[in-house]
């Protein structure tokens, strides 16, 4: 078990064993300005914090380390990092149950992390190493784990949208009770195979939540110039599919819809969708300077609205962590990452013969 789903007392929470929450009315910010829903946010317990503050810790560390060794030359191609959305991925995933499915776009290290992959197998991945989850041939955008339900990120925009409907279709054809948690952003919204999946999804009343990651900024363009209508929970009107936004930087907001979506769609009514108000640090890819953004903005956002700094500011004003406690959990999760860094350029390539295989031709 990966160290990141642990408390700091080893504890797992029994996530699949949460009260089912409250009915709550569905958010529909008329004005599209993509205000968050004024709902508050459910309370976490202790193990709760500290089981969030680990894995979105484990990501940022990660992430952090990725964009290192790209500097360095150690991984080549694409390289998009999540910094800065840990909260969404991390919330989400405690909605679930074993046997879920997860699918999302290339911004993907974070959400394989959260899924439970192992740190050294993806950033083994992502330097070509034979010790990589696509045996270092798929690199940043191509990872799966069928073991812990990951389908994959993928590099082509929207084209998950599509598969992740499919898998929720699988679902409902096999009345195996699972959901499909797919993930877009706010780009990728405006494709149109998205609402040719939505219309599929609501038609045969799919198990699948749509999340939609609005990070404001789709590459370099942002969103209020690329989108007539910018509040993402709306898209699914047309489709009576209904939908709710998201403080996407507080991983108990993200929690609290996430269980009313993914139990929304387990029980049989159908596709939700959430639309997760959160930020990028970084920019668009390794490759991105990101200009088209003041340094203020970014700034004024982690200084903010982390989504790290919250969860840990919480453990220590609750009296659950110390500054040293909360120091301590960081240094353990820098070893984890290093020993992955450590594994990722020591780990052989992949050996010639392994060019064709697992490649349909």
């Amino acid at each position: 078990m990966a160290v990141a789903k642990q408390s700091a007392a080893g504890a797992t929470p029994a996530r699949d064993k949460a009260a089912k929450p409250a009915a709550a009315p569905i958010s529909d910010s008329a004005d599209g300005t993509g205000a968050a829903a004024a709902a508050a946010p459910a309370e976490f317990s202790r193990e709760e914090d500290f089981a969030a503050y680990r894995e979105m810790l484990l990501i940022r560390r990660f992430e952090e380390k990725a964009g290192q060794m790209y500097g360095m030359g150690l991984i080549g191609g694409f390289c998009h990092l999540y910094i800065g959305q840990e909260a969404v991925v991390v919330g989400m995933q405690m909605c679930l149950k074993p046997g879920d499915q997860v699918i999302t776009g290339y911004r993907d290290h974070g959400h394989m992390l959260a899924a439970g992959m192992d740190a050294r197998g993806v950033m083994a991945e992502l330097t070509g190493r034979r010790g990589g989850y696509s045996k270092g041939k798929g690199g940043s955008m191509h990872m799966f784990s069928i073991e812990k339900g990951f389908y994959g990120g993928h590099g082509i925009v929207g084209a998950q949208v599509s598969l992740g409907t499919g898998l929720a279709f699988a679902s409902r054809y096999r009345d195996n009770g699972r959901v499909s948690l797919t993930y877009f952003g706010d780009g990728a919204a405006n494709q149109g195979q998205v609402y040719e999946s939505f219309n599929m999804a609501a038609l045969w009343k799919l198990p699948v939540v749509y999340i939609v990651e609005n990070n404001k900024y789709a590459m370099g363009t942002s969103v209020n110039r690329a989108s007539a209508q910018t509040n993402f929970s709306r898209r699914g009107i047309s489709f009576d599919i209904p939908g709710e936004q998201v403080d996407g930087m507080d991983v108990r907001a993200v929690r609290a819809a996430g269980l009313r979506a993914v139990e929304h769609a387990r029980s049989g009514q159908g596709p939700f969708i959430l639309e997760m108000l959160t930020y990028r640090y970084r920019g668009h890819s390794m490759s991105d300077p990101a200009k088209y953004r003041a340094k203020d903005e970014v700034q004024k956002m982690r200084d903010e609205r982390d989504a790290v700094e919250q969860v840990r500011a919480r453990l220590i004003d609750n009296g659950w962590a110390s500054e040293d406690g909360v120091k301590k959990i960081d240094a353990e999760v820098r070893a984890i990452v290093n020993e992955a860094a450590e594994f990722a350029t020591h780990d052989p390539a992949p050996d010639p013969s392994e060019l064709y295989t697992d490649v349909l031709r």
